[in-house]
C-alpha cells in the first residue's frame, strides 16, 4: 500500500514538472519547438506508464485481499440446517459432467445424461451457473462499458422498454374553473439478441494434462475475444446483426458540440458538459480514445489551470474537470467528421444478455492436427434508451 501511495505522489510530482516544462518552453506566440515537444511527450508517457503500474499494483492488492480470506468456517456446537442440494446447471453433477466433456473426446452415457439439462437449441451445452458468473466478471473486466452501463438479463424473446416521450404540465385555473387535460405520452423501444461467437482450439495433450487449467484458459479467451467485439459494437454498432452503438447516427447520442479545430478547446469541453441536463451530470463520465486524451492533457481553463488531473488516492481515477475519464480503443480518433468524445450518464445505455452462454466441442474439425475446437457463443443486444442523458463532441467535416 505504501508503494502505491509513493507511486501516486511520484506521478503527481512528475505531472507538475511536465506542466511546468511545457509552460516554460513555449515561445511568445505559444508554440513549442520540435525538440521540446519530444521531451514533453516523453515526460507525459512516463506519467501514463506510472498510472498503468499503479492500476496493476491495486489489482494485485485486491487479489491478495481476496486470497487471504478464510477458506473454512469455524466449528460450532449448534447444529446446522442441511444445505439444499443444488439442481440443474448449478449441481455438482452437471459441473463435473461439463468439464469431463470438455477434456475427453468420447463422453460416457452418464456424462451425456447429466448434460441434458443444459443442452441448447444448437447442440452445444450451457456453462455451469458458477462458471457463468466467472465469465460475466471476465467480460466486465475486458469490456469497459459493462461496468458503466445498465445490464439486464432476458430469458427469451424481445424485451420491450417503455419510455416517457413527453410529460404533462400543471396549469393555473380560476376558482371552480375547468382543469385542462395534460397527459404524459409514452413510447417504447425493443431490445432483442444478436449472436457473437468465437472458436477456440486446444491441443489433445493440453486437454489431457491435468496441470493445464482449461477452465481459466477458456474463460480468459472468451472474455478477451467476446469482450472486445461487444465493446466495439456498443460504441459503433449499426444495429444490423449487432447492437446499436452509442455513436449511431439516429439512435445514438446526439451532437452537443462541434469543434472546428484539430483539438477541442477548453471552452468546447465546458460546452459539452453543459449540453446535457444537470441531473445527468451527477453521474456523467467521459469516454474517448487514448490519443484524444493525450491531446486534452494540454488544455487549460481561464485561470491557466490544467483541466486534466491525475488521481492521487487509491481507487481514485484520473479526471477532466472532476469527471471520470474512461478510454476505449474503439472510440474514433480526432479526424474530420468523427465523433471523438462521449459525455453523459452511461446508465442510459442498456445491455441485454440472453441468459446462458454455451460451448460446443468440435472433435472432428481439427482432428488431423491433433486439436479440439470449442465454439463459444453468446447472445446480447444494446441500445441507448434515454438519448438526452448523453451527448458527443464531433469534429467538423
Amino acid at each position: 500500500m505504501n508503494q502505491i501511495l509513493a507511486l501516486r505522489e511520484k506521478r503527481a510530482n512528475l505531472w507538475n514538472e511536465t506542466k511546468a516544462f511545457l509552460d516554460s518552453h513555449r515561445s511568445e506566440d505559444g508554440m513549442v519547438s520540435a525538440e521540446d515537444n519530444a521531451t514533453y511527450e516523453k515526460m507525459e508517457a512516463d506519467v501514463v506508464a506510472l498510472g498503468k503500474e499503479i492500476d496493476r499494483l491495486e489489482r494485485q492488492v485486491a487479489i491478495d485481499r481476496e486470497m487471504d480470506q478464510p477458506t473454512a468456517s469455524p466449528l460450532v456446537s449448534r447444529p446446522v440446517a442441511p444445505t439444499a442440494q443444488k439442481q440443474g446447471r448449478a449441481s455438482d453433477e452437471y459441473k463435473t459432467a461439463f468439464w469431463g466433456m470438455i477434456r475427453n473426446r468420447v463422453a460416457t452415457p452418464g456424462v451425456m445424461n447429466a448434460l441434458q439439462v443444459g443442452t441448447d437449441s444448437e447442440g452445444g451445452y450451457l456453462v455451469p451457473d458458477e462458471y457463468e458468473r466467472t465469465l460475466v466478471q471476465g467480460l466486465e473486466e475486458e469490456n469497459v462499458l459493462r461496468s458503466l452501463c445498465t445490464v439486464i438479463q432476458t430469458s427469451s424473446g424481445d424485451r420491450k422498454i417503455p419510455l416517457v416521450a413527453s410529460h404533462g404540465t400543471a396549469s393555473w385555473v380560476d376558482e371552480e374553473g375547468t382543469i385542462p387535460d395534460s397527459d404524459d405520452t409514452f413510447g417504447q423501444i425493443t431490445i432483442g439478441a444478436h449472436k457473437v461467437a468465437t472458436m477456440i482450439k486446444v491441443s489433445d495433450e493440453l486437454l489431457q494434462d491435468s496441470v493445464f487449467n482449461i477452465e481459466s484458459y477458456i474463460a480468459a479467451e472468451f472474455a478477451r475475444r467476446i469482450g472486445a467485439a461487444e465493446e466495439e459494437a456498443f460504441i459503433t454498432g449499426n444495429g444490423t446483426g449487432k447492437p446499436t452503438g452509442l455513436l449511431h447516427a439516429t439512435n445514438g447520442a446526439g451532437i452537443g458540440v462541434t469543434t472546428n479545430g484539430n483539438t477541442p478547446t477548453a471552452d468546447e469541453i465546458f460546452d459539452l458538459i453543459h449540453s446535457i441536463k444537470s441531473v445527468y451530470r451527477k453521474k456523467a463520465v467521459f469516454l474517448l480514445n487514448d490519443s484524444t486524451l493525450k491531446a486534452l492533457r494540454k488544455l487549460k481553463d481561464g485561470q491557466g489551470q490544467y483541466l486534466w488531473q491525475p488521481g492521487l488516492k487509491e481507487g481514485q481515477p484520473d479526471t477532466l474537470l472532476n469527471y471520470r475519464l474512461v478510454t476505449s480503443p474503439f472510440m474514433p480518433e480526432i479526424d474530420s467528421g468523427n465523433k471523438v468524445i462521449l459525455f453523459g450518464d452511461f446508465k442510459s445505455y442498456w445491455i441485454a444478455d440472453r441468459q446462458g452462454r454455451s460451448f460446443q466441442r468440435l472433435n472432428e474439425l481439427y482432428a488431423a492436427t491433433g486439436q479440439v475446437g470449442f465454439r463459444a457463443t453468446q447472445r446480447v443486444d444494446g441500445r441507448l434508451v434515454l438519448a438526452e442523458a448523453m451527448k458527443c463532441l464531433a469534429v467538423k467535416a
